[in-house]
Order: structure tokens, then C-alpha cells, then sequence
């Protein structure tokens, strides 16, 4: 019996701490919408997000921080905030990078950078991530604990050369000094109509690995083949013969995608080309399958080619992600946060998606929670997808963002998951 009315004492507790919330958050929408165009404006690329990372720490040193990190992973920047009461640490990651896409809305906060826009939401998810910032700030006397709030670089992967990202986050200590017991995010997405939030328990993203592969074979008049090698004939027989991977080497039950994307060669119509490269990526769910079709293509060109002849390089590019996977135990337990603060009917559970995230990076070494902040607005128009010209967030998404963030890292606080 006196369990029975410590929790419902505690859930009263959170429910009257969701309403105070939501109050000072409704207050909070100009400056909300302000800080996403602001950033929507100004979009800065992988590993360049000088500016970006300038106006974070600015507002988080307003803000009354008692630590702010600039220049981790180049551009990154985490602010720490310690409650007045002793607690566990908590952790909220943003990204901050746009996209080389073009600008083709016509909106009052369109991108001044011509040739970048924020298509995949970071916008969205910086502007949530100061939010969350402001709010809990201002309860600084009722926080047991503390609070980081990341803001990473290159989540769309580095320029190639250079490192970025989670890893080099990771690497360089984003999680130490203190360490998070938890750490949470969101992505942002016109999937699913504004108000609502989406989340899968286990695999929710896939693995992404990019790869480059390139074959070579001997140059020749196309006049007289036999003294040559031709790597396009080559080259066509290994796309087709590295689909059969899918179909007929990996249990049919196991999701996986293994596409070419670019395939450039050869210099004149009468000439055999010496080499083609061909760019790809790989996804899946599962670890194990992502080892054993990186060998599997590796059985399979070695083949290909010295049937030929021939013989071919093939090298994984810096853009290589784990899968990302919600412990369903932690799943179950934000879900019922967020159905909390929501209702039940505005919190989806959803299919895991082949797109990928490096916030997997961090949930290999701490518990998490990973979900989907809907945007989407067919009245407006606004339901296309991530990384295109056309993409957009009804602004309403804003609120919903900092109202679920917030108590997730308070309820994280108040329970030690």
C-alpha cells in the first residue's frame, strides 16, 4: 500500500510539473521560432560551423552555464549546468550541420548561404536543445543533478579527409567530466503530423557505411578487346553479382541494403576503360550482418574480377555509423514520459527506418533514448522529406520538442533509469 501511493504521489507530482512546464514553454514559442530561423538562415556545413557554434555558446553563457566547451570536434560546443541539489548527470545532444542543398522555399527565414540549408532538421534540433537549456536554467534550484547539453558537428559526416562527428566527440571526451548516467535526443521530420512523436524499442536506425570501389582492368582499342581488360563489362557484372549478397547469402528475415550510387569510367566511346569507381552505401540492423556482408563483398568481387583478370580496390569511407538501437527497456520507460506530457494518442510506436545516425555513437557507451519530433502539416504543404530542396517544419514541433525533452532529462533526474 505504501508503494502503491508513492507512485501515484510521484506521477501526481510529475503531471503538476509537466502543467508548470508546458506554461513556461508556451511562453518561450517567439523565442523559440526566432532561434530556429536564425539558424535556418545561416546554415553552415560539416566540420564549418564557426558561426553556429559561436551563437550556442553565447546563449548558454547568457544563460548562466557554469561550463561551456567550444571547439570540441572542431566546432562542437556542451554546456554543463549543475542543479542546486546532488545528483546524477543527464545528457541532451543536438546536431548542428546543414546540407550542401539549395534553398528553394519561399519563406521569410530562407538560407543566406547559398548552396547550404538545414534539409535534415538540425535547425530544429538546436533550437529544441537551447530550449531545454532556458527552461531548465531557470529551475536551477529545483534540479538534483546535472545536465549536459551537447551540440555536435559533421553529424552528416565529415568532409573526406578529416575526421568529425559523434567518434571524434566521443574521442575526445564529450562524455567525461562528469559522465552521463542517461542521454537522450531527438530527430526532427515532417513523417508524421505536428504535435505527435514517434519512437521505435530495439533497431531504430540503420547502420550507414559509405564505400568506395573501384575496378581495374587494362586499356585498349575497342576495336581489338582481347588485348585489353574492360573494367565496364567487369564492372556491371560485379553490381549485379554483389545484389545477390541480399537475395541469397543473408537471411531473408534480416534487413539489409547494399546500393551503388555513382558509377563513373572510361574516356572515349572507342577506348576500354581502364577503371571504374563506383560509391555506395551498406545498412542494416544487426552488427553481425553488417560484418559478414563487408567480407561476403570482398568473397564476391575477389571472384568477379580475377574471373576477368582484373582486380579492384575497395575502401570504407569515414561516413560509417553502428545501428542505432534503443535498449527496449529504456524505450518503454521514455515512452511512458512522453505519453505522460503528450497523451497516449499523440506518441507512436513506428518501424524502425534504413536512414542513419551517428547518436549511436553514444549509445554504445551510455543508456539513451532516440525519437522522432513530428512536423509534418498537409493544410500548409509541409510533408516532404529530409535532405531535400523542399524540406520544412511546422514551428508548433518547437514546443512539443522542449516540453518531451525537458521531462525526460527532469524524470531521468528524479529516477536514475
Amino acid at each position: 500500500m505504501i508503494r502503491i501511493l508513492l507512485l501515484t504521489a510521484g506521477t501526481l507530482w510529475a503531471q503538476s510539473r509537466d502543467v508548470q512546464i508546458a506554461q513556461r514553454v508556451d511562453a518561450m514559442r517567439a523565442t523559440l521560432v526566432e532561434t530556429r530561423r536564425d539558424f535556418h538562415m545561416y546554415p553552415e556545413l560539416s566540420n564549418r560551423e564557426q558561426r553556429t557554434g559561436r551563437v550556442i555558446a553565447e546563449k548558454l553563457r547568457k544563460l548562466g552555464f557554469d561550463e561551456v566547451r567550444t571547439n570540441v570536434a572542431r566546432n562542437g560546443v556542451v554546456g554543463v549546468l549543475k542543479g542546486a541539489k546532488p545528483g546524477p548527470v543527464v545528457a541532451w545532444r543536438s546536431d548542428m550541420d546543414g546540407l550542401p542543398v539549395n534553398e528553394t522555399l519561399d519563406v521569410p527565414y530562407r538560407s543566406r548561404n547559398q548552396g547550404v540549408k538545414h534539409a535534415c532538421g538540425h535547425d530544429v534540433h538546436m533550437a529544441v536543445a537551447l530550449g531545454i537549456a532556458e527552461l531548465l536554467a531557470g529551475m536551477r534550484q529545483e534540479l538534483a543533478g546535472t545536465v549536459k547539453i551537447i551540440f555536435q558537428p559533421a553529424e552528416e559526416g565529415p568532409p573526406e579527409g578529416e575526421e568529425g562527428g559523434a567518434p571524434l566527440m566521443v574521442k575526445e571526451g564529450v562524455l567525461d567530466n562528469p559522465r552521463p548516467q542517461a542521454i537522450f535526443g531527438l530527430h526532427a521530420g515532417a513523417m508524421g503530423a505536428v504535435g505527435t512523436v514517434g519512437y521505435a524499442s530495439g533497431p531504430a536506425m540503420a547502420s550507414g557505411d559509405e564505400f568506395t570501389l573501384t575496378i581495374r582492368g587494362k586499356k585498349s582499342h575497342a576495336a581489338w578487346p582481347h588485348q585489353g581488360v574492360d573494367s565496364v563489362t567487369i564492372a556491371s557484372e560485379c553490381v549485379l553479382a554483389l545484389q545477390s549478397i541480399r537475395s541469397r547469402r543473408i537471411d531473408p528475415l534480416q534487413p539489409m541494403v547494399l546500393t551503388i550510387g555513382t558509377i563513373h569510367g572510361g574516356e572515349r566511346h572507342n577506348i576500354l576503360a581502364e577503371s571504374v569507381q563506383m560509391r555506395g552505401t551498406m545498412r542494416t540492423f544487426n552488427e553481425g550482418v553488417r560484418e559478414n556482408v563487408r567480407t561476403m563483398m570482398r568473397q564476391t568481387l575477389d571472384g568477379c574480377t580475377a574471373a576477368h583478370g582484373a582486380n579492384y580496390d575497395l575502401r570504407w569511407g569515414a561516413f560509417s555509423y553502428p545501428p542505432l538501437i534503443n535498449e527496449p527497456a529504456m524505450a518503454t520507460w521514455s515512452a511512458a514520459v512522453l505519453a505522460r506530457v503528450l497523451g497516449k494518442e499523440k506518441v507512436h510506436a513506428t518501424a524502425p527506418v534504413m536512414g542513419s545516425e551517428d547518436f549511436s555513437y553514444y549509445l554504445k557507451e551510455v543508456p539513451g533514448f532516440f525519437y522522432w519530433l513530428h512536423g509534418g502539416n498537409e493544410a500548409r504543404g509541409i510533408t516532404h522529406g529530409n535532405h531535400t530542396a523542399e524540406f520544412d517544419m511546422d514551428e508548433d514541433s518547437l514546443a512539443v520538442g522542449v516540453k518531451t525533452g525537458a521531462a525526460l532529462l527532469l524524470d531521468a533526474l528524479a529516477r536514475r533509469p
